[in-house]
Protein backbone atom coordinates (compact mmCIF):
# COMPACT_ATOMS: atom_id res chain seq x y z
CA UNK A 1 0.00 0.00 0.00
CA UNK A 2 1.54 3.39 -1.69
CA UNK A 3 1.59 6.08 1.23
CA UNK A 4 0.34 9.21 -0.52
CA UNK A 5 0.30 13.40 0.57
CA UNK A 6 -1.48 16.47 -0.94
CA UNK A 7 -0.61 19.23 -1.32
CA UNK A 8 -2.49 22.13 -1.73
CA UNK A 9 -6.30 21.42 -1.37
CA UNK A 10 -8.06 24.43 -3.92
CA UNK A 11 -10.62 22.75 -6.33
CA UNK A 12 -7.93 20.40 -8.48
CA UNK A 13 -6.19 19.36 -4.79
CA UNK A 14 -9.76 18.37 -3.07
CA UNK A 15 -10.54 16.42 -6.51
CA UNK A 16 -7.39 14.75 -6.47
CA UNK A 17 -7.74 14.31 -2.59
CA UNK A 18 -11.32 12.30 -2.95
CA UNK A 19 -10.21 10.16 -5.60
CA UNK A 20 -6.63 9.22 -4.29
CA UNK A 21 -7.98 7.97 -0.70
CA UNK A 22 -10.32 5.63 -2.71
CA UNK A 23 -7.87 3.66 -4.51
CA UNK A 24 -7.67 0.80 -3.70
CA UNK A 25 -3.78 0.49 -3.26
CA UNK A 26 -2.70 3.91 -1.84
CA UNK A 27 -3.72 5.60 1.43
CA UNK A 28 -3.58 9.24 1.50
CA UNK A 29 -2.02 9.48 5.16
CA UNK A 30 -1.71 13.51 4.99
CA UNK A 31 -2.72 16.54 3.36
CA UNK A 32 -1.25 20.29 3.22
CA UNK A 33 -2.69 23.55 2.68
CA UNK A 34 -2.36 27.13 4.12
CA UNK A 35 -5.81 27.69 5.15
CA UNK A 36 -6.98 27.31 7.96
CA UNK A 37 -10.51 26.98 7.15
CA UNK A 38 -10.06 23.82 5.16
CA UNK A 39 -8.08 22.14 7.74
CA UNK A 40 -10.54 23.16 10.21
CA UNK A 41 -13.05 21.39 8.21
CA UNK A 42 -10.93 18.20 7.20
CA UNK A 43 -10.32 17.89 11.02
CA UNK A 44 -13.75 17.67 12.05
CA UNK A 45 -13.86 14.83 8.70
CA UNK A 46 -11.09 13.05 8.81
CA UNK A 47 -8.01 11.65 11.20
CA UNK A 48 -5.45 11.92 8.73
CA UNK A 49 -2.32 14.50 9.53
CA UNK A 50 -3.12 17.83 8.51
CA UNK A 51 -0.14 20.79 8.19
CA UNK A 52 0.07 24.05 6.91
CA UNK A 53 3.97 23.77 6.09
CA UNK A 54 4.37 20.84 2.74
CA UNK A 55 8.09 20.50 4.23
CA UNK A 56 6.74 19.80 7.77
CA UNK A 57 4.56 17.33 6.30
CA UNK A 58 7.64 15.54 4.52
CA UNK A 59 9.48 15.64 7.19
CA UNK A 60 7.34 14.05 9.40
CA UNK A 61 5.50 11.90 7.45
CA UNK A 62 6.77 8.57 5.17
CA UNK A 63 5.30 8.87 2.19
CA UNK A 64 5.97 7.13 -0.98
CA UNK A 65 4.41 9.95 -3.90
CA UNK A 66 3.02 13.12 -3.65
CA UNK A 67 0.40 15.20 -5.51
CA UNK A 68 0.73 18.70 -5.98
CA UNK A 69 -1.87 21.14 -6.84
CA UNK A 70 -0.41 24.80 -5.94
CA UNK A 71 -0.39 27.56 -8.15
CA UNK A 72 2.24 27.62 -10.95
CA UNK A 73 5.02 29.69 -9.48
CA UNK A 74 5.49 27.44 -6.28
CA UNK A 75 5.50 24.25 -8.83
CA UNK A 76 9.75 24.52 -8.90
CA UNK A 77 10.56 24.28 -5.44
CA UNK A 78 7.97 21.91 -4.11
CA UNK A 79 8.50 19.68 -6.43
CA UNK A 80 12.11 19.74 -6.00
CA UNK A 81 11.99 19.41 -2.41
CA UNK A 82 9.54 16.32 -3.05
CA UNK A 83 12.35 14.78 -4.89
CA UNK A 84 14.62 15.11 -3.04
CA UNK A 85 13.18 12.96 -0.60
CA UNK A 86 12.25 10.02 -2.96
CA UNK A 87 8.90 10.50 -3.56
CA UNK A 88 7.01 9.85 -7.01
CA UNK A 89 5.61 12.95 -7.91
CA UNK A 90 1.96 13.98 -9.71
CA UNK A 91 2.00 17.70 -10.11
CA UNK A 92 -0.86 20.06 -11.51
CA UNK A 93 -0.93 21.74 -15.24
CA UNK A 94 0.23 23.97 -16.25
CA UNK A 95 4.14 22.80 -15.68
CA UNK A 96 5.84 25.86 -14.78
CA UNK A 97 6.01 29.19 -15.66
CA UNK A 98 10.29 29.31 -16.55
CA UNK A 99 11.98 26.69 -19.08
CA UNK A 100 15.03 26.19 -16.97
CA UNK A 101 12.57 25.18 -14.13
CA UNK A 102 11.34 22.95 -16.13
CA UNK A 103 14.43 20.89 -17.49
CA UNK A 104 15.70 21.72 -13.82
CA UNK A 105 12.67 19.53 -12.52
CA UNK A 106 13.27 17.16 -15.22
CA UNK A 107 16.71 16.43 -14.67
CA UNK A 108 16.28 15.63 -10.66
CA UNK A 109 13.46 13.25 -11.61
CA UNK A 110 15.83 11.64 -13.69
CA UNK A 111 18.73 11.27 -11.61
CA UNK A 112 16.22 10.22 -8.67
CA UNK A 113 14.74 7.75 -10.41
CA UNK A 114 10.95 8.90 -9.79
CA UNK A 115 7.74 8.77 -11.54
CA UNK A 116 6.81 12.22 -12.78
CA UNK A 117 2.81 12.84 -13.84
CA UNK A 118 1.42 16.19 -14.63
CA UNK A 119 -2.51 16.89 -14.70
CA UNK A 120 -2.91 16.79 -18.36
CA UNK A 121 -6.15 15.27 -18.04
CA UNK A 122 -7.84 14.86 -22.03
CA UNK A 123 -5.27 12.28 -22.81
CA UNK A 124 -7.46 9.57 -20.13
CA UNK A 125 -10.97 10.73 -22.56
CA UNK A 126 -11.93 7.78 -24.67
CA UNK A 127 -12.76 10.02 -27.55
CA UNK A 128 -9.31 11.84 -27.50
CA UNK A 129 -7.05 8.78 -26.92
CA UNK A 130 -8.94 7.05 -30.43
CA UNK A 131 -8.13 10.02 -32.05
CA UNK A 132 -4.73 9.06 -31.42
CA UNK A 133 -5.04 5.75 -32.55
CA UNK A 134 -6.52 6.78 -35.46
CA UNK A 135 -3.48 8.74 -36.39
CA UNK A 136 -1.17 6.73 -35.85
CA UNK A 137 -2.73 4.18 -37.87
CA UNK A 138 -2.69 6.59 -40.97
CA UNK A 139 -7.22 6.25 -40.93
CA UNK A 140 -7.70 9.67 -42.54
CA UNK A 141 -4.61 9.57 -44.67
CA UNK A 142 -1.59 12.73 -44.87
CA UNK A 143 -2.40 14.91 -42.22
CA UNK A 144 -2.25 18.79 -43.22
CA UNK A 145 -4.02 21.21 -40.86
CA UNK A 146 -5.54 20.88 -37.04
CA UNK A 147 -7.31 23.45 -35.67
CA UNK A 148 -7.83 23.21 -31.62
CA UNK A 149 -9.82 24.95 -29.32
CA UNK A 150 -11.02 25.56 -26.20
CA UNK A 151 -13.52 27.82 -24.75
CA UNK A 152 -15.31 28.39 -21.19
CA UNK A 153 -16.96 31.48 -18.36
CA UNK A 154 -13.27 31.44 -15.77
CA UNK A 155 -13.54 35.28 -16.18
CA UNK A 156 -16.67 36.99 -17.54
CA UNK A 157 -16.18 40.49 -16.05
CA UNK A 158 -13.34 42.95 -14.31
CA UNK A 159 -13.23 41.81 -10.87
CA UNK A 160 -11.00 41.11 -7.97
CA UNK A 161 -8.01 39.06 -9.37
CA UNK A 162 -7.15 35.53 -8.41
CA UNK A 163 -3.80 33.45 -8.58
CA UNK A 164 -4.51 32.34 -12.05
CA UNK A 165 -5.25 35.90 -12.96
CA UNK A 166 -1.96 36.97 -11.86
CA UNK A 167 1.11 36.76 -14.67
CA UNK A 168 3.41 36.11 -11.97
CA UNK A 169 1.34 33.53 -10.29
CA UNK A 170 -0.86 31.72 -12.86
CA UNK A 171 0.35 32.95 -16.45
CA UNK A 172 -3.24 34.00 -17.58
CA UNK A 173 -5.47 31.83 -20.06
CA UNK A 174 -2.41 30.89 -21.86
CA UNK A 175 -0.94 28.64 -19.08
CA UNK A 176 -4.35 27.84 -17.81
CA UNK A 177 -6.50 26.92 -20.53
CA UNK A 178 -4.63 27.41 -23.72
CA UNK A 179 -2.06 24.76 -22.45
CA UNK A 180 -4.63 21.85 -22.67
CA UNK A 181 -5.41 22.19 -26.34
CA UNK A 182 -1.67 22.71 -26.48
CA UNK A 183 -0.80 19.38 -25.55
CA UNK A 184 -3.23 17.36 -27.05
CA UNK A 185 -2.24 19.01 -30.50
CA UNK A 186 1.68 18.19 -29.40
CA UNK A 187 -0.33 14.49 -28.60
CA UNK A 188 -1.45 14.64 -31.88
CA UNK A 189 1.31 15.58 -34.50
CA UNK A 190 4.32 16.74 -32.38
CA UNK A 191 5.44 20.10 -31.50
CA UNK A 192 5.16 23.31 -34.12
CA UNK A 193 8.61 24.36 -35.01
CA UNK A 194 7.28 28.25 -35.38
CA UNK A 195 4.31 30.09 -34.50
CA UNK A 196 2.77 33.50 -36.04
CA UNK A 197 0.05 36.22 -35.59
CA UNK A 198 -0.23 35.42 -32.26
CA UNK A 199 -2.47 37.16 -30.38
CA UNK A 200 -2.86 37.72 -26.55
CA UNK A 201 -5.97 39.54 -26.09
CA UNK A 202 -6.94 41.10 -22.56
CA UNK A 203 -10.94 41.23 -22.44
CA UNK A 204 -11.79 41.79 -19.02
CA UNK A 205 -8.11 40.61 -16.62
CA UNK A 206 -5.71 43.27 -15.89
CA UNK A 207 -2.77 41.84 -15.70
CA UNK A 208 -3.04 38.84 -18.31
CA UNK A 209 -4.64 37.50 -21.22
CA UNK A 210 -8.41 36.15 -21.65
CA UNK A 211 -7.79 34.93 -25.02
CA UNK A 212 -5.40 33.36 -27.62
CA UNK A 213 -5.32 33.00 -31.34
CA UNK A 214 -2.53 31.96 -33.23
CA UNK A 215 -1.12 30.10 -36.37
CA UNK A 216 1.50 27.04 -35.74
CA UNK A 217 3.54 25.89 -38.76
CA UNK A 218 5.33 22.72 -38.75
CA UNK A 219 8.42 21.28 -40.48
CA UNK A 220 6.59 18.98 -42.93
CA UNK A 221 3.64 22.05 -44.29
CA UNK A 222 1.48 21.10 -41.38
CA UNK A 223 -0.01 24.12 -40.40
CA UNK A 224 -2.28 24.75 -37.45
CA UNK A 225 -4.72 27.11 -35.48
CA UNK A 226 -5.17 27.81 -32.17
CA UNK A 227 -8.65 29.37 -30.53
CA UNK A 228 -8.81 29.74 -27.20
CA UNK A 229 -10.85 32.33 -25.25
CA UNK A 230 -11.60 31.67 -21.33
CA UNK A 231 -13.99 34.81 -21.02
CA UNK A 232 -16.69 33.43 -23.28
CA UNK A 233 -20.25 33.57 -21.31
CA UNK A 234 -22.14 31.08 -24.07
CA UNK A 235 -20.61 27.91 -22.77
CA UNK A 236 -21.47 26.14 -19.09
CA UNK A 237 -18.29 25.23 -18.67
CA UNK A 238 -14.54 24.26 -21.02
CA UNK A 239 -15.10 23.25 -24.11
CA UNK A 240 -11.86 21.57 -25.97
CA UNK A 241 -12.33 20.49 -29.75
CA UNK A 242 -9.90 19.10 -32.26
CA UNK A 243 -10.31 19.11 -36.02
CA UNK A 244 -7.66 17.22 -38.01
CA UNK A 245 -7.93 17.36 -41.50
CA UNK A 246 -6.00 14.45 -43.89
CA UNK A 247 -6.29 13.42 -46.96
CA UNK A 248 -8.44 10.62 -46.39
CA UNK A 249 -10.69 12.51 -44.24
CA UNK A 250 -11.19 14.91 -41.21
CA UNK A 251 -11.58 14.18 -37.53
CA UNK A 252 -13.87 16.33 -34.91
CA UNK A 253 -13.46 15.32 -31.46
CA UNK A 254 -14.12 16.92 -28.12
CA UNK A 255 -14.85 15.32 -24.51
CA UNK A 256 -18.22 13.84 -25.52
CA UNK A 257 -17.73 12.17 -29.08
CA UNK A 258 -15.71 11.64 -32.05
CA UNK A 259 -16.77 11.99 -35.78
CA UNK A 260 -14.81 10.85 -38.28
CA UNK A 261 -15.46 11.56 -41.72
CA UNK A 262 -13.71 9.08 -44.13
CA UNK A 263 -13.87 9.31 -48.47
CA UNK A 264 -13.49 5.53 -48.36
CA UNK A 265 -14.29 2.96 -45.72
CA UNK A 266 -12.14 1.35 -43.96
CA UNK A 267 -13.51 -2.10 -43.12
CA UNK A 268 -11.10 -3.53 -40.98
CA UNK A 269 -11.98 -0.87 -38.59
CA UNK A 270 -14.77 -1.11 -38.99
CA UNK A 271 -15.56 2.22 -40.43
CA UNK A 272 -17.82 2.88 -43.31
CA UNK A 273 -17.56 5.73 -46.40
CA UNK A 274 -18.65 9.05 -44.74
CA UNK A 275 -19.58 10.18 -41.16
CA UNK A 276 -18.92 7.65 -38.59
CA UNK A 277 -19.93 8.71 -34.58
CA UNK A 278 -17.89 7.05 -31.61
CA UNK A 279 -19.08 8.15 -28.40
CA UNK A 280 -17.01 8.38 -25.25
CA UNK A 281 -19.43 6.71 -23.11
CA UNK A 282 -18.28 3.67 -25.71
CA UNK A 283 -14.46 4.59 -25.83
CA UNK A 284 -13.64 4.88 -21.66
CA UNK A 285 -13.26 2.11 -19.58
CA UNK A 286 -15.47 2.09 -16.17
CA UNK A 287 -13.31 3.36 -13.38
CA UNK A 288 -13.80 2.68 -9.54
CA UNK A 289 -14.54 5.97 -8.74
CA UNK A 290 -16.22 8.56 -10.26
CA UNK A 291 -15.74 12.36 -9.74
CA UNK A 292 -16.17 15.18 -12.17
CA UNK A 293 -15.52 12.72 -15.36
CA UNK A 294 -13.84 9.48 -15.40
CA UNK A 295 -10.59 11.49 -16.71
CA UNK A 296 -9.44 12.22 -13.48
CA UNK A 297 -9.58 8.78 -11.97
CA UNK A 298 -7.96 7.22 -14.95
CA UNK A 299 -4.88 9.90 -14.56
CA UNK A 300 -4.78 9.08 -11.13
CA UNK A 301 -4.85 5.39 -11.85
CA UNK A 302 -2.27 5.20 -14.36
CA UNK A 303 0.07 7.45 -11.96
CA UNK A 304 -0.41 4.84 -9.44
CA UNK A 305 0.45 2.54 -11.97
CA UNK A 306 3.36 3.74 -12.88
CA UNK A 307 4.62 3.75 -9.19
CA UNK A 308 3.47 0.16 -8.82
CA UNK A 309 4.91 -0.67 -12.17
CA UNK A 310 8.37 0.85 -12.04
CA UNK A 311 7.36 2.50 -15.18
CA UNK A 312 9.44 5.73 -15.25
CA UNK A 313 7.90 7.38 -18.70
CA UNK A 314 4.80 8.09 -19.31
CA UNK A 315 2.63 10.06 -21.86
CA UNK A 316 2.60 13.07 -19.80
CA UNK A 317 6.13 13.10 -18.38
CA UNK A 318 7.40 16.12 -16.74
CA UNK A 319 8.97 16.11 -20.15
CA UNK A 320 6.37 16.10 -22.40
CA UNK A 321 4.68 18.98 -20.48
CA UNK A 322 7.84 20.63 -21.34
CA UNK A 323 7.11 20.63 -24.55
CA UNK A 324 4.51 21.67 -24.19
CA UNK A 325 5.58 25.10 -21.92
CA UNK A 326 8.19 25.56 -24.78
CA UNK A 327 5.32 25.95 -26.95
CA UNK A 328 4.11 28.75 -24.65
CA UNK A 329 7.10 30.05 -24.62
CA UNK A 330 7.03 30.80 -28.41
CA UNK A 331 3.22 32.21 -28.72
CA UNK A 332 4.70 34.83 -25.92
CA UNK A 333 7.64 35.26 -27.85
CA UNK A 334 5.71 36.08 -31.11
CA UNK A 335 3.13 38.30 -29.26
Amino acid sequence: MLKGGIIGLGKMGVSHYSILNTHPEVEVVAVCDTSNFVLGCLSKLTSISLFNDYKKMLDECQLDCVVIATPTSSHMKIVSDCLNKGLHVFVEKPFCLKLDDGRRMIDLAVSKKRVNQVGFHNKFIGAFRKVKEFIDNGIIGDIYHLHGSAYGPVVLKSKGSTWRAKKSEGGGCLHDYASHVIDLMNYYVGAPKKVSGTVLKRIFSKDVEDAVYSTLLYNNGLTGQLSVNWSEETYRKMSTMVTIYGTNGKIIVDRQECKIYLKKAIPSCKLEKGWNVLYTTELTPPVWFYLRGEEYSAQMDYFVGCITGNKLDNINSFASALTTDMVIDMLMKDA
